[in-house]
């Protein structure tokens, strides 16, 4: 094969994944789904050596399964694996925020307070009723700028990768986004803490959150074992 042929396909193989990993966070694939591969060159439009490396990728990722003779499956969902994630998430946010306060400069302490704004100054909802992807997004970015002044970047790798998982669930809840709770509240207390520097009530009102969101996915209809 040419570099040229190598790179095209390091391309298709990127892009792929790149779709791939958004329909299994948005629920699009649903949790344990067989994923074959004829119907998956089809609906991505993709030869198969490009789809089994962005699925090999993703398995390492924990979002698809690779089941021996049987082929790949989308990750299922269950309450053990949802208390994991929140527990890990809960230890991995606070050990980041603690030290980003211990180690954040005033360019990360800027970037909490906007990104709070920016959470602020956005309705959790859709006129529909639907959690809005705006804020959706931004709420992501705020907890990301929690943990941005931490210094390390494996912290900040596996933070990400907790978040993905966490927001697979939150997607696939029908009934989180309007189920009674001042989220904001709760985010504006956050962010008050870290820029007041005070580590020990920022990261015992993180794990309150965290243990909130957990409640109100397992009351909000979510369909797990």
């Amino acid at each position: 094969m040419t570099a040229r042929a190598e790179r095209k396909q390091r391309t298709l193989s990127a892009d792929v994944y790149d779709r791939l990993r958004r329909d299994l966070l948005e629920g699009v694939l649903r949790p344990g789904q067989r994923l074959r591969l004829e119907d998956l060159r089809e609906l991505y439009d993709v030869g198969l050596s490009p789809l089994r490396e962005a699925l090999t990728r993703l398995a390492g990722e924990e979002l698809v399964v690779l089941e021996e003779h049987k082929g790949f499956r989308v990750a299922p969902i269950s309450r053990v694996d949802l208390m994991d994630i929140a527990f890990m998430r809960k230890e991995i946010e606070s050990m980041g925020v603690r030290l980003a306060i211990q180690n954040g400069d005033d360019r990360w302490e800027a970037n909490v307070v906007r990104s709070i704004h920016e959470l602020r100054i956005r309705s959790t909802l859709t006129p529909e009723g639907r959690l809005d992807p705006l804020w959706d997004s931004r709420h992501r970015a705020f907890h990301c700028s929690l943990v941005e002044g931490c210094g390390s970047a494996r912290l900040l790798q596996i933070h990400n990768l907790l978040l993905d998982h966490a927001d697979r669930y939150l997607k696939l809840s029908r009934y989180y986004a309007i189920t009674p709770r001042d989220r904001l509240k709760e985010h504006v207390d956050i962010a008050e803490a870290v820029v007041a520097r005070d580590a020990d009530l920022a990261c015992a009102l993180i794990k309150r959150h965290l243990e909130r969101t957990v409640d109100t996915l397992l009351s909000s209809g979510i369909e797990i074992g």
